[in-house]
């Protein structure tokens, strides 16, 4: 019998298992159309999830409903932006609720929600995403059934990030890692909610971070009472980084707005309390940290927030003689006063006003002291500071534990005034603004992530009533020593309006080095450091007139530097700039731009009587324009126009893409042809021109460049009486193809052939003056090909003085003819008939003899 009880005990539990296996099939189908009716009848926006399971496993004896990657996102007008998501959304309900019939609401007794988003956005004209909800067509709404009905007992909430937008004031607001779980009747019109929530607090506005990540706790009791829209503070008690604080009162939904009656304090009035905002990385052990005085932060806010009011409120936060000794650090901030006040009176958003009547510290014998007031904040806001003090900042880390690379130095005072009103600052109206006194700093030292360092010797700013002069900048970096005086125009427009900064400077150095300005960062392979080019800032429009001893940029020394450069739309443009170099002057105007993703440049310039073989060797662009020019010895006059990209990292031109013109004239040259390839195998080819002997004095030459090849226009050398056409093409890759005609006087080809010559007319030999020869110079110039046509040179010649003898012989007679030959022939058998024929042959022999000598390869020097 009990193997009987105990057989149909298991057929019972089996029976069970596999229904409750099997019932999650039989009501999937129903639960997602309860999901999306319950959904989409509310909702103007576009509704996806992944999948939507039941399971009576997860939370047995509990029905589970799982709706697994829900995601709502948003129309027009921010459509495709996500207003929320749920990695994973969990209903639980009883298992009786599954059976009710068709239009009969779904009971839930608690909700769960995993790796959510919240994404609340406001545009630019105040409409928000978050109004979603469906617009009833119909005013009698009653008879719309409810798929599901909340008798909500607890919920929670893991990981949800909360985004907050605000497009016109350019407000950001992040929670990121929401842990919040709640307990309640929601089924009671009144209830008590015991809630628990952390994150992580981030605000950002108008790009400044005012808080990064600051942990933020809340533990509360909520009084809620739903008929009446009432929400009240209870036991509460929050946590914000470490500074503790209590609330009290409620907030109440009315007909016109939110009613608002709440008080807030800190529980204690130590000082550590204003530890509690610093954040954790710089405040240390609060435990071990010694601290005296007091702080307090209080407040409320009471009335009526609507469309055009606010409630009243007041936010206080003080401290008097209060002081800080961190263990581990030799020195104490003392005398610590705070006397903050941010106040409305009225319930007008314009009549909020902040008060720092006091904010103090000393450190050793150094006092610093601050207050401000802002009045007027919607309409016009009227902001009136004053700052005056002794900062030794070597105290600074060894009173406060401020992480830096290397230890702060120098000596900062400041004794300022100022007092504006924003719509002068937006209207320029800088005659309006009241500025006075002065800020200094001295012995500053400085050293940036990548080990660059700067040491200020003095710094002075004065300030005047409409711009801020600086009146002395004297600094070294690296190699550069700098001095630096101007004004700028519009400090407060740039601080506050977003303007352009404007201003006018002057600089002198001693020496200059580019790469002292330069930054560097690590790649993410292999951490090797590489230089960056840097981005010309879009908020300057400053002017800056320089004068410099020495500058060194790249490999190049660069003396007496001077010009203009003018900063604005991320370009600088350079203005007489002129500078010493390669024994000469160099003058150059143009710009450089970095608005384009690839930065670029054009540049003119004017090199008067620079040493040609330096230039053409120690930059890198013009030895590949003119490669041959570094065989010259002696200077050059030249005008280039070049325009092109700059290299992203190096900021040198870009030399694949750099395209322009060059016109020069060479002064007092002479070629060392012995440090050439191409000129060693030309002049073995010729042997009528010494090329160590060739003048190029006065010599002009154009040539242009583009796409990696330049084109010389064809120009003429003179050499003795001998004249030299070069013309031609070359390439940035080294190749060429150059063309060079010699115009040969006759008198080279021998004393043969100038017989014959002579034995013309005076108007036929006055046709036979030269003879041209082409030299084709082609592969590279490392490895060059010259040909010749010595052979077609030959042939012309040959044809045009037997042409020329032929018509002398003819008007002379047969008889006169053969005779002339017999007397330029030597002895032979006279038996032989001699044809004109052959004779013609003899001619072009002795030509061809002539230029054989005259063209073939000279002898190398033992």
């Amino acid at each position: 019998m009990f193997k009987k009880i105990l057989k149909g005990l298991g057929i019972f539990l089996a029976i069970v298992i596999i229904a409750l296996a099997i019932t999650p099939f039989l009501f999937k189908d129903k639960i997602k159309e309860l999901v999306l009716k319950s959904i989409n009848e509310k909702v103007d926006a576009t509704v996806a999830f992944e999948d939507v399971s039941l399971s009576l496993f997860k939370n047995f004896p509990k029905a589970n409903i799982t709706i697994d990657k829900l995601s709502i996102i948003n129309k027009a007008p921010f459509a495709g932006d996500t207003l929320f998501y749920s990695g994973e959304l969990n209903l639980k309900m009883s298992v009786k609720e599954l059976f009710k019939a068709d239009g009969e609401a779904m009971e839930l007794e608690s909700f769960s929600s995993k790796n959510g988003l919240v994404n609340i956005i406001f545009n630019k004209d105040g409409i928000g995403n978050f109004d979603i909800a469906l617009k009833d067509q119909k005013d009698d709404t009653s008879s719309k059934s409810e798929p599901f009905k909340l008798n909500i007992q607890n919920y929670s909430i893991s990981n949800l990030k909360f985004k907050y937008l605000d497009e016109a004031s350019t407000m950001k607001v992040i929670i990121d890692d929401i842990q919040h779980n709640g307990k309640g009747n929601f089924a009671a019109s009144k209830l008590d909610l015991i809630t628990n929530s952390s994150g992580n607090l981030s605000v950002d506005y108008d790009k400044i971070n005012y808080m990064n990540k600051v942990t933020i706790t809340l533990d509360a009791v909520l009084g809620l009472d739903l008929e009446k829209s009432k929400y009240e503070f209870k036991n509460n008690k929050a946590v914000v980084n470490q500074l503790p604080l209590e609330f009290k009162g409620f907030i109440q939904l009315v007909e016109n707005g939110q009613l608002y009656d709440l008080t807030f304090n800190t529980p204690s009035s130590s000082f550590k309390n204003f530890l509690g905002l610093i954040p954790s990385a710089y405040k240390g052990d609060l435990d071990k940290i010694k601290t005296s005085g007091d702080f307090v932060v209080s407040g409320f806010a009471k009335g009526l927030y609507t469309d055009s009011t606010i409630p009243k409120f007041e936010l206080v936060i003080a401290s008097t003689n209060a002081s800080i000794k961190y263990p581990d650090l030799p020195k104490s901030v003392e005398n610590i006063v705070i006397d903050t006040k941010i106040i409305n009176e009225t319930g007008l958003m314009n009549d909020t006003y902040v008060a720092i009547d006091n904010l103090s510290f000393k450190i050793d014998q150094d006092v610093f002291n601050a207050k401000a007031s802002i009045k007027n904040i919607t309409e016009n806001a009227l902001i009136d500071a004053a700052l005056k003090g002794t900062i030794n900042l070597s105290n600074l880390s060894q009173a406060y534990p401020i992480k830096v690379d290397k230890p702060l130095s120098g000596i900062l005072k400041a004794d300022v005034t100022t007092k504006f009103d924003m719509q002068s600052v937006e209207k320029e109206e800088y005659q309006n603004i009241k500025n006075a006194g002065l800020i200094s700093v001295s012995g500053f030292k400085y050293i940036d992530e990548n080990g660059k360092g700067m040491d200020i010797n003095e710094a002075i700013v004065q300030f005047n009533p409409s711009k801020l002069n600086l009146q002395k900048f004297e600094a070294k970096t690296g190699k550069s020593d700098l001095n630096v005086t101007g004004v700028l125009d519009n400090f407060y427009g740039y601080l506050f309006n977003k303007q352009n900064l404007k201003g006018n400077f002057n600089l002198t150095s001693n020496q200059l080095a580019v790469a002292d300005f330069m930054t560097t960062s690590e790649t993410e392979n292999k951490g090797k450091k590489e230089t960056e080019a840097m981005k010309i800032p879009a908020f300057l429009d400053c002017a800056l007139t320089a004068k410099a001893t020495t500058v060194l940029y790249d490999n190049l020394i660069l003396k007496d530097v001077s010009g203009k450069l003018i900063v604005k739309d991320e370009k600088v443009t350079l203005e007489n700039i002129k500078t010493s170099i390669f024994g000469g002057q160099i003058g150059l105007n143009g710009n450089v731009s970095t608005k384009t993703k690839v930065p670029t440049f054009k540049m003119d310039l004017n090199l008067n009587q620079v040493n040609i073989s330096e230039t053409f060797t120690q930059l890198d662009m013009m030895k590949n324009i003119a490669p041959i020019a570094n065989v010259i010895n002696g200077k050059l006059n030249s005008t280039i126009t070049v325009s092109g990209n700059l290299d992203a990292k190096e900021m040198t031109p870009d030399l694949k893409s750099i395209s322009g013109d060059l016109m020069g004239q060479l002064l007092s040259t002479t070629i060392n042809a012995s440090n050439s390839t191409l000129l060693n195998a030309l002049d073995n080819q010729v042997s009528f021109i010494d090329l160590k002997k060739l003048n190029l004095n006065d010599l002009k030459t154009y040539l242009s460049f583009k796409d990696g090849k330049v084109n010389v226009k064809p120009f003429d050398i003179k050499y003795q009486d001998i004249t030299v056409n070069v013309g031609g093409t070359h390439g940035f890759d080294q190749s060429m193809n150059y063309n060079v005609k010699f115009d040969v006087p006759t008198k080279y080809l021998g004393p043969e052939i100038n017989n014959l010559i002579a034995k013309l007319s005076p108007a036929d030999a006055a046709k036979v003056q030269s003879i041209p020869i082409t030299a084709l110079m082609g592969g590279d110039f490392t490895n060059p090909k010259i040909t010749t046509d010595i052979k077609q040179a030959t042939t012309k010649l040959a044809n045009q003085l037997v042409e020329q003898q032929k018509q002398k012989l003819i008007n002379q007679g047969t008889s006169a003819l053969t005779n002339l030959i017999n007397q330029n022939t030597k002895p032979t058998d006279t038996t032989k008939t001699k044809t004109p024929v052959t004779k013609e042959q003899e001619i072009k022999d002795k030509i061809k003899e002539g230029l054989n000598s005259l063209l073939k390869p000279k002898k190398k020097d033992n």
